[in-house]
């Protein structure tokens, strides 16, 4: 899998994305202690707020940006998002009021939206080879699981020694860090978004029709529309674990706080165990074989799961559902990963390469769509009526999720052998 990074562009574009993933994952931390100093009880809810903002500005602002981005070369849009991000991560520390943070949070976001798909759609130009790509794929998905679980200890560790605003200073380090590593190489390919003929992102148009082409590009291939079911389902899985698992782990089983970042951590762990392994998976097997597979047993966890929490709340730590509970969460991160991880090949495999920007716009918004979904039901849920509940109901849209992607995407079907035609009878001599 390492063999990608001898690329000296891959190198530097994947050392960007780890640093800057890093930095995330420091004012993650921050965030919620800044929440806790300007809300006090109801940090919760600021959290939850600034986490919809989030979604919004992902689901709203990509399409956007890919549609005004046609005339930007890729480099300099991608060093722009950094700055943007590391300019807001500057002044974080020194807001006084819960409408800052909400606006500073948006415009944030707002720059990983122009930053991410872009990004993305650079890779299958500096890595063309299918076994490259592949293998870049599982590393970026793997940068993913490393930042959940390393970025936490970072911070403790920054933490026993500082205040945690000097959490920001972090993330300002880690986007400038990115920006200098996108500027240190020469990128393939012109602007961020320029389509060639019959292509989605044209420099034309109005900005209403330029938004919505590469959603309407995204949809109208049969195999991008399964790629949407299946996102539905990991974030059904996925919007069970990041909502409810502190629910499960103090409420439902009566474990301590410190077994919280635990459970997550078998998450990540399943999913960082398939990143590394699927490579080699896919060099003999077909990106349908793994997914929709995979997706049916997001299915089979969640119904697992619902079993697992119907005993109701239970004091000494849960007994036998401690260990089920740290099983499903792997299996869901496994499940999660073997969908995710093949996705950029999919889509690469779906549109020309002059749509691949508008494409993987397209994609990063409406995936998030689904996870603006599932957040609600996996919350709301869960505090209305009951865990048991919101997980099978989580459980019945991953099912119809499944079921659509199966029936949208058919299996590949040999080319009929072309039947030899009866040869020509030459003309008579004259």
């Amino acid at each position: 899998m390492l063999s990608v990074l001898r690329n000296r562009t891959y190198r530097h574009l994947f050392t960007a994305q780890v640093v800057a993933l890093a930095g995330t994952g420091l004012a993650t931390v921050a965030l919620g202690l800044l929440a806790y100093d300007l809300a006090g009880a109801d940090a919760g809810s600021v959290l939850g707020t600034a986490l919809a903002i989030k979604m919004v500005a992902y689901v709203g602002i990509a399409p956007v940006v890919a549609a005004l981005a046609h005339r930007i070369p890729r480099r300099r849009l991608l060093v722009a998002a950094d700055l943007t991000r590391a300019g807001v991560a500057l002044g974080l520390p020194f807001v006084g009021s819960v409408w800052q943070v909400y606006l500073l949070i948006f415009v944030l976001q707002a720059a990983s939206a122009t930053f991410t798909p872009a990004f993305q759609s650079v890779i299958p130009e500096v890595l063309p080879e299918e076994h490259d790509y592949t293998r870049a794929l599982s590393l970026s998905r793997l940068a993913y699981d490393t930042e959940s679980l390393v970025s936490p200890v970072l911070a403790a560790g920054v933490l026993a020694l500082v205040g945690y605003r000097w959490l920001f200073w972090g993330t300002v380090t880690g986007f400038l860090a990115s920006a200098a590593l996108v500027v240190s190489v020469v990128l393939p390919g012109g602007t961020a978004g320029a389509g060639g003929p019959g292509g989605a992102a044209r420099p034309g148009g109005a900005l209403a029709s330029r938004s919505l082409a590469g959603i309407r590009l995204f949809l109208s291939v049969p195999r991008l529309r399964a790629l949407l079911a299946l996102d539905l389902a990991v974030a059904a899985g996925g919007a069970m674990v990041i909502v409810n698992t502190v629910v499960c782990v103090r409420g439902q089983l009566g474990r301590p706080a410190a077994d919280v970042p635990l459970a997550l951590g078998a998450y990540g762990a399943g999913s960082m165990t398939v990143a590394l392994l699927l490579p080699r998976v896919l060099d003999r097997v077909t990106d349908r074989a793994v997914m929709l597979p995979a997706a049916f047993a997001v299915v089979g966890l969640l119904a697992a799961l619902a079993l697992v929490t119907a005993a109701g709340p239970t004091a000494g730590g849960g007994g036998w559902r401690w260990p089920a509970l740290l099983a499903l969460w792997a299996g869901l991160g496994a499940a999660g990963s073997l969908i995710l991880t093949p996705g950029g090949r999919l889509l690469r495999s779906a549109v020309p390469a002059a749509d691949l920007p508008a494409a993987f716009a397209a994609q990063f918004s409406l995936s998030h769509g689904c996870w603006l979904l599932a957040y609600p039901l996996a919350g709301w849920l869960g505090a209305t009526a009951s865990l048991p509940a919101a997980t099978l109901a989580l459980g019945v849209l991953a099912l119809a999720a499944a079921t659509l992607a199966l029936h949208t995407w058919p299996p590949a079907r040999a080319p009929r052998p072309v039947r030899s035609l009866p040869p020509r009878p030459r003309p008579a001599a004259r």
